[in-house]
């Protein structure tokens, strides 16, 4: 068979693109999260039972995943994706329309199942451009993602500071962002299934590698979840410190993790998946002992800064690895995706209850042992170290990787 050749002008429009829709998707996460208190309000729900409502969301995705790639095999992937990401930010509109706890819930579970299943398409289409490259490029795209996260925030904090109305907060970004969204579609990679290639299952399990390498994103996952949940109320409830410096600590963690991903392709394409995970973890496990023992605020932060450091690209990474991991890659990257949001669930509830049976350092002793569990696993990356194709010169043509 002869050498398949890709125009890398297209190729680096397409890397563009993508990292447009990450950009937009965490966006619309920004948005939401920023308003949560007054769509409390408006539902005139408690707290317990919007803990409740704010589960729907994962188990939304958990549920739709698998289905995004029988979508893309029937549309193409760039189709798919125009279709999931407007699909996702016009979602954005349910949450704050809800008047009460069932409509809320159901509400958040079509949020989730939307943005789960764009998650899964554009995180294919991410893992096909970085094949034609031949270089880490999932750590900056998951790096694009924070950003947008950070810009729907402020603007949310904008919003919320001005006692906008969130209905029409979000109606607005709704529509500007599935403009954003569609427009970036335009630059995608046109991939369509051979024409003998069989539609993957409606729902099936997902493959052992993706269980394998799921298993490491769960880790990362976990350590995410709870820094972002409890870090502030780490610091006020063991160290005493004020409201605005426990704030200060978790948005100094987002931050870290939102640089550490926009530079890690540079340390991946040098150092390789496998040796950047388990430097990860060693950063991650150094900070979790540093919260675990600190007994000053400058110490926790810089505790939860490693953390964050530690397991930034932990996950682009996994979605890389996942997407190379056998003949279906949406599959793989569903279950990989499914793995971790069931973590990202499962974090902050099992921190919470920890802390109730005993204190939050005991919960963040359970954080430090799974950060230390990137170090034991990181070798199950090694397939997509091993499968990355090389480039000689970066302005020759692509030759693409598989036989």
């Amino acid at each position: 068979m002869g050498e398949v050749v890709y125009d890398l002008r297209e190729v680096r429009r397409a890397r563009y693109a993508v990292a447009s829709v990450f950009a937009v998707h965490g966006a619309v996460t920004g948005s939401f999260a920023t308003r949560v208190p007054w769509i409390q309000d408006h539902a005139g729900v408690s707290a317990g039972q919007l803990g409740l409502a704010l589960a729907f969301p994962a188990l939304g995705a958990s549920v739709a995943m698998p289905v995004a790639g029988r979508i893309s095999h029937r549309f193409g992937a760039r189709n798919a994706l125009r279709g999931l990401i407007a699909l996702w930010t016009l979602a954005l509109t349910l949450p704050s329309l809800a008047p009460n706890l069932l409509t809320l819930c159901l509400a958040l579970f079509t949020f989730g199942a939307t943005a789960g299943m764009a998650d899964v398409a554009m995180n294919a289409l991410g893992v096909e451009v970085e094949n034609r490259l031949g270089r880490s490029i999932m750590s900056g795209l998951h790096g694009m993602w924070s950003a947008g996260a950070l810009i729907g925030s402020a603007a949310g904090t904008l919003a919320a500071h001005l006692g906008s109305d969130a209905r029409l907060h979000h109606a607005l970004a709704a529509v500007t962002l599935t403009c954003l969204g569609i427009l970036a579609c335009r630059w995608l990679l046109d991939l369509q299934p051979a024409e003998d290639e069989e539609p993957p299952p409606r729902f099936a399990l997902p493959p052992r590698s993706a269980l394998l390498i799921g298993a490491v994103g769960f880790c990362a996952v976990f350590a995410e979840g709870a820094s972002l949940d409890w870090s502030a109320v780490y610091l006020r409830d063991q160290l005493d410190t004020s409201a605005g410096l426990a704030a200060a600590c978790t948005t100094g963690f987002t931050l870290t993790m939102a640089l550490a991903r926009l530079a890690g392709d540079r340390v991946v394409d040098r150092y390789g998946a496998v040796r950047t995970v388990r430097s990860g973890g060693v950063l991650a496990t150094l900070g979790g002992l540093l919260i675990v023992v600190s007994d000053s605020p400058a110490l926790a932060m810089t505790g939860f800064a490693l953390l964050g450091l530690g397991i930034a690209v932990v996950v682009p990474l996994c979605f890389a690895a996942a997407g190379r991991s056998g003949s279906n890659p949406s599959l793989a990257i569903a279950g990989v995706a499914t793995i971790t949001y069931t973590s990202g669930l499962v974090a902050p509830g099992a921190i919470g209850g920890i802390a109730q049976a005993t204190s939050l350092m005991v919960s963040f002793c359970l954080v430090t042992v799974l950060s230390f569990g990137l170090v034991v696993f990181a070798r199950v990356l090694r397939a997509g170290d091993r499968d990355r194709p090389k480039i000689s010169r970066p302005d020759a043509a692509v030759p693409d990787p598989r036989p």
